[in-house]
């Protein structure tokens, strides 16, 4: 019965694993964007073009929401809550000021340029908390368009290169030692790739502190999802979880991280897993997208994205200012 069960899913899993595989091999050639942006963009051409028939298309879709909602569970095994604590309560201060700062910001700056509710509600989660795998996360609790999902990724990598760009040579001319440095890109840039290139110039211990205080805007990730969730309930008449199950699975493992009990190879392999899972889905969501759509939809969205990142440095730089 398993067997019989799990038969529809191979051709949908053969065609994501060739699709993972290629995306490895593109962000091994290029790092800053990363396997999920890799794998986003890759589907986006896959389903733009007759290599994939409508039965691949939904052969695709049926893993999708599984690998997306897997992998998200898993990413709560990356998650150090004792080495968050340890940032102070001044920086964890300015993280949830920052945070909140830029996913309210930006849902106005969306309403503003006139972008789709959906778009915003990811751009606003993506450029705040995590880059791709925040909108990931989002993206089952939301009305939204499989083109809202691919233009949001495309986002964060557009944007998130910019930042890692102009942070660096910002703190070396205003002077930033170090650790303020390592917390303002850790504080305002999108993806874990992008935080690590952008606190490098300043040496190894800018980076250390850069990665800690991008895990502490993760910690987020789960309590914003249930809130969002929460209100698309109210907003649908009762139709959306209150608290998606995937969540709950997210905290779940941030508890089981927090007794100290995983060993180290447990962790690694979770942590290549999780973004294993998460290459699959977004590779999934992509190949639903139509390439020309997307394109004539994107003015607006690169103007929502410049306004949101200028928006999260801003913060990020004002709030560990005031608050460090």
């Amino acid at each position: 019965m398993a067997l019989t069960s799990a038969k529809p899913l191979l051709p949908g899993l053969a065609i994501t694993g060739l699709g993972v595989a290629a995306a490895y091999a593109l962000s091994s050639a290029w790092p800053v964007a990363g396997a999920l942006t890799a794998a986003v963009a890759l589907g986006i051409v896959a389903g733009s073009t007759p290599v994939l028939t409508e039965e691949h298309r939904e052969a695709v879709a049926r893993v999708t929401k599984r690998l997306l909602r897997a992998g998200v569970v898993l990413l709560g095994l990356q998650l150090a809550v004792p080495a968050v604590l340890a940032l102070g309560p001044g920086t964890l201060a300015a993280v949830v000021l920052t945070v909140a700062v830029t996913f309210l910001g930006t849902l106005g700056l969306g309403r503003l340029v006139r972008v789709p509710r959906g778009l915003a509600l990811l751009v606003a989660t993506g450029f705040s908390i995590c880059g791709a795998s925040a909108i990931a996360a989002m993206e089952g609790v939301v009305d939204r368009e499989d083109s809202d999902v691919a233009t949001a990724v495309a986002l964060v990598t557009c944007y998130g290169s910019f930042a890692l760009g102009v942070l660096p040579l910002l703190a070396r001319w205003w002077g930033l030692d170090a650790t303020r440095t390592g917390s303002w890109a850790g504080i305002s840039v999108h993806e874990v790739a992008q935080v690590v290139a952008a606190a490098g110039p300043a040496g190894a211990a800018a980076v250390g502190v850069a990665i800690v205080v991008k895990l502490s805007r993760v910690v987020l990730l789960a309590p914003v999802v249930a809130l969002v969730g929460a209100a698309e309930r109210t907003r649908r008449g009762g139709h959306a979880p209150l608290v998606p199950l995937f969540v709950l699975g997210f905290l779940a493992m941030v508890a089981v991280r927090g007794t100290g009990l995983v060993p180290a190879f447990a962790l690694d392999v979770a942590k290549t897993a999780s973004t294993l899972l998460l290459a699959g889905a977004l590779f999934g969501l992509g190949c639903a997208v139509r390439l020309g759509a997307l394109l004539r939809g994107g003015g607006r969205a690169l103007l929502l994205g410049l306004l949101s990142t200028l928006l999260v440095l801003a913060t990020g730089f004002g709030t560990l200012a005031a608050f460090t």
